[in-house]
């Protein structure tokens, strides 16, 4: 079943009507018929199954049938993702977008290979809101999450400390009791925060800045690779928050 993100406005009280690149991608590239069903979810955050009732050259239009559960974890989950390098980062942003994600914040940090001008910034947020869409899609996710404009380590750590729960999976933070006290604290309604570091992992400024500040914990024995740590933090997010949101 086709998934769309549509505004409160494209939705009336017995129909949605979907347009643009939306539309083009229901009638051009899936080629859907009428009477086949889609699912809805709106900027709101209502979700709808849809019947395809009219199809036109450039719209289409979908009868609303029932209404639908959110697919949303019962918290906002935030990853702080150190610029990796190659196309990790698009891994990363798949996989934990499926998870649940709900903001990615690019974050330059002093032991980041990648080093990208604005220009090169911007593009590449553009490719990877882009992905996160695709992902949200096919996850059947409820809201789109949002890829943020890189930033550097200290604008990252401000907005990093003001949520609820604030993890930073260290590779120095020996022993799994720290872990289970972090996750022990996760609860649906909070602000959680995620910090991975890059390739090169945390400078000694950068843990420092973060220590009695935020919950350190350890991700296991093995040294993670930077796109690995971020999906096996957010896998455990996601199954904490599940399992104490019924």
């Amino acid at each position: 079943m086709q998934q769309v993100f549509v505004e409160d406005t494209q939705v009336g009280k017995e129909y949605v009507t979907i347009t643009g690149d939306d539309a083009h991608h229901l009638i051009r590239v899936a080629r859907l018929a009428v009477g086949e069903k889609i699912r809805v979810s709106t900027a709101g955050g209502k979700n709808y199954l849809c019947q395809v009732a009219e199809i036109g050259d450039d719209f289409l239009q979908a009868d609303i049938v029932s209404d639908l559960i959110s697919t949303e974890l019962p918290a906002r989950v935030l990853l702080f993702q150190a610029l990796p390098k190659g196309d990790r980062m698009e891994t990363v942003i798949e996989k934990t977008v499926e998870l649940g994600v709900s903001e990615i914040i690019p974050v330059s940090m002093q032991f980041c290979v990648v080093k990208l001008t604005q220009e090169k910034a911007e593009s590449k947020v553009r490719r990877w809101q882009s992905i996160a869409e695709n992902a949200a899609r096919q996850s059947k996710r409820s809201v789109l999450p949002t890829v943020r404009e890189v930033c550097d380590f200290e604008t990252a750590l401000d907005s990093f400390l003001q949520c609820d729960l604030a993890l930073f999976p260290y590779e120095n933070e020996r022993g799994m009791e720290a872990t289970q006290d972090a996750f022990a604290a996760i609860r649906p309604g909070q602000t959680i925060g995620i910090m991975i570091g890059p390739e090169g992992g945390f400078s000694l400024e950068e843990v420092e800045a973060v220590e009695n500040k935020a919950r350190c914990l350890s991700l296991g024995k093995r040294i993670l690779r930077t796109d690995t740590a971020a999906i096996t933090a957010m896998s455990l997010v996601m199954l904490a928050l599940e399992m104490r949101s019924g």
